[in-house]
């Protein structure tokens, strides 16, 4: 099954890019390819979340389950149906020990169509990397500028 990592250092700490990765229902505010991110549900150690989003236009809708570890400072997410056949995987959060934070994101996908993927395999994944990479940029943004705002 295809998996693609994408990491990025934040200037915050974990804990606080962690807890602004656990508002999901704020990431269309800062994150350009998400158009709407749905609570369903919200638990103390998990939530479970519609989303719709767009790539290269077209629109993908899924809905997913994220599971949080507060101790670790990592969420571990997974499709429960949607537009793909698999969606998974983990956000990390590492403090690097000089009030920064190193945030890795795995996705391991499946569209479902084994000749879509054998003829454009290569294009889905620079696809899901860079709405990935998308996805970290937002976040770092956000965060570093929640920072700023704590520190003045």
């Amino acid at each position: 099954m295809p998996y693609v990592e994408v990491t990025i250092s934040v200037a915050a700490p974990a804990r606080d890019v962690y807890e602004l990765a656990k508002q999901q229902e704020r990431f269309p505010e800062f994150m350009p390819d998400v158009e709407s991110v749905t609570v369903l549900e919200r638990r103390p150690d998990a939530i479970v979340t519609r989303w719709k989003t767009l790539v290269e236009e077209a629109p993908i809708e899924w809905t997913e389950e994220d599971r949080f570890d507060d101790e670790r400072t990592r969420i571990e997410y997974e499709l429960i149906e949607g537009d793909l056949d698999t969606f998974e995987g983990v956000w990390s959060f590492e403090d690097a020990g000089d009030g920064t934070t190193r945030v890795v994101l795995g996705i391991e996908y499946d569209f479902g169509v084994p000749t879509l993927a054998e003829l454009i395999g290569p294009t889905l994944e620079r696809k899901v990397r860079e709405n990935g990479e998308m996805m970290l940029d937002g976040l770092k943004r956000e965060a570093e500028t929640a920072a700023t705002i704590v520190a003045e």
